[in-house]
């Protein structure tokens, strides 16, 4: 049976999107258009429209369509800034935040995952994304962006993401111990040396795969 996926994605938006406050008509239109099922593995893809994470491999996932949706809200990046998103996992994100800004530069650990993505990017005439296999822990550039988009959960912030803020800019990031997790938006302020009192607004709660590398250390008790 075939399945209706414009349906799929008129449902998905009206009735798990919205719902969960996710009323951007910019964001919305364009979680609207995106073909989703374009960036989900072919034996998955009858789930490309549910309520729920995707395995892509090495312990990462496809994030919940609501997810992403509060993501994009949060961020929301405008036609004339940049976007440095850690993660790109299927590369579907990574397309939602390139139609919203001027151009993103994503970071995926795992080559095998980075090429699919840029395929599908391309696939839908995205040009203005660059997918590079790299390491966000050890990634190092000079370049600085209106927004951050981190897409693992990290047990502590790592300093080093901060500096790639520009004076004024933002960070979505999902901090903490499984299960027990906080979505935060981090702003700097213009002008001094501003990432050094970042600012934190809560955002919600989730749970989400840790970034590699960024997961607790384990404690024990004696």
């Amino acid at each position: 049976m075939s399945i209706d996926f414009a349906r799929a994605r008129e449902n998905m938006v009206e009735q798990q999107i919205r719902p969960w406050d996710v009323l951007d008509v910019r964001v919305l239109d364009t979680l609207a258009r995106m073909p989703r099922e374009a960036f989900v593995a072919e034996s998955l893809r009858g789930l490309a429209y549910a309520d729920t994470a995707l395995p892509l491999g090495h312990g990462e996932t496809m994030l919940k369509p609501v997810l992403e949706g509060r993501i994009l809200q949060a961020l929301l990046p405008t036609a004339t800034e940049s976007v440095l998103e850690i993660g790109t996992g299927s590369g579907f994100l990574t397309a939602c935040l390139a139609s919203l800004a001027r151009d993103v530069v994503s970071l995926e650990l795992h080559a095998d995952l980075a090429g699919p993505a840029r395929t599908q990017l391309a696939a839908q005439s995205i040009s203005n994304a660059t997918v590079i296999t790299a390491d966000a822990l050890t990634y190092r550039t000079g370049r600085r962006f209106s927004a951050v988009c981190v897409t693992g959960a990290v047990a502590e912030i790592p300093a080093h993401f901060l500096d790639w803020l520009q004076p004024g800019g933002r960070m979505f990031v999902v901090r903490g111990r499984s299960p027990a997790m906080e979505a935060v938006l981090v702003r700097v302020d213009g002008g001094g040396n501003a990432v050094n009192a970042p600012r934190i607004q809560s955002l919600f709660e989730t749970d989400l795969p840790y970034l590699v590398g960024t997961a607790p250390v384990p404690t024990f008790e004696f």
